[in-house]
């Protein structure tokens, strides 16, 4: 049925549900595995003030603090997924579009199911926090198991 399935997580505990329906859904169906984090750019005004607080390289900074991130925030995952006998695809990209980015990861790695999971937020709430997963099902023709 699926033959590769991306799941987005953003490190929360929300999103470790999430993790975890993608794999144990992979195990049976023997799918190859990606795991995606999106996390924004550093913002250019941060940049300005971290110049004119005296740090030389802000975006180098920032990108090394993201990728000691990234080390701790995959260690779980792939401990998840070692538990399930799954080896995954770990994948980081910076975006300031995090639904963007996940649509496009799995459009160019031949993804066939995104997992994500969602908050459930309705209506209003839903309009002003925004949804990432609402703007995934929006622009993705592929089939997306929401979590909740």
């Amino acid at each position: 049925m699926y033959k590769h399935i991306l799941i987005a997580t953003d490190g929360s505990e929300l999103a470790a549900k999430g993790v975890d329906q993608g794999l144990a859904l992979a195990v049976p169906l023997h799918a190859s595995v990606t795991v995606l984090t999106v996390t924004r750019p550093l913002p250019p005004q941060v940049a300005r003030a971290a110049v004119a607080g005296g740090v030389h390289d802000p975006v180098i900074r920032y990108d090394e603090q993201i990728d000691e991130h990234m080390r701790m925030h995959f260690t779980p995952v792939k401990q998840r997924a070692s538990q399930h006998g799954i080896t995954v695809e770990l994948v980081h990209e910076i975006d300031d579009s995090p639904a963007g980015a996940i649509v496009r990861t799995a459009r160019l790695r031949n993804c066939d199911l995104i997992v994500m999971s969602s908050h459930g937020r309705r209506g209003v709430d839903r309009l002003i926090l925004g949804s990432q997963t609402a703007e995934v099902l929006a622009h993705t023709i592929l089939p997306v198991l929401v979590v909740r």
